[in-house]
C-alpha cells in the first residue's frame, strides 16, 4: 500500500457477504458457486492417499466437505471471531460432534 493508504478490517456486514471466499480467478465471479458434485477426482493414487490420510487439504467426497461448505465454514468462523468452524447437517449431528469431542470412554452425559 502506498503512503497515506490504510487497511481497515471488514465490518460485520461485509463479512456476512464475503468472508471465506475470494473471487474466482477464471471468471471473476464474486458469488460463491454451488458445486453440484458428489465426488472429486484425484491427481493420482498418491494424491488420493494423502487426502484420505489427512496429509493434504482437498476435497474427497461431498458429504465430508466441498468447496461451498468450506466457504460457509470460513465465513462463520470470521463472523464469530473464531479460528475455524465445522458445519453440520442437523442440530443432532452438531450435538453428537460436540459430545463426542469432549467425552471419553466411561464418561456420563446428563442432559435435560
Amino acid at each position: 500500500m502506498s503512503e497515506g493508504q490504510f487497511y481497515k478490517e471488514p465490518e460485520f456486514e461485509t463479512l456476512q457477504l464475503h468472508a471465506g471466499q475470494v473471487p474466482d480467478p477464471t471468471t471473476n465471479a464474486r458469488a460463491v458457486p454451488i458445486y453440484a458434485s458428489s465426488s472429486f477426482v484425484f491427481n493420482d493414487s498418491q494424491h488420493g492417499g494423502d487426502l484420505f490420510g489427512l496429509r493434504a487439504l482437498g476435497n474427497i467426497y461431498s458429504r465430508v466437505g466441498n468447496p461451498t461448505q468450506d466457504v460457509f465454514e470460513k465465513r462463520m468462523a470470521a463472523l464469530e471471531g473464531g479460528v475455524a468452524a465445522v458445519a453440520a447437517s442437523s442440530g443432532q449431528s452438531a450435538q453428537f460432534m460436540t459430545i463426542a469431542t469432549i467425552a471419553s470412554a466411561g464418561d456420563n452425559i446428563v442432559s435435560t
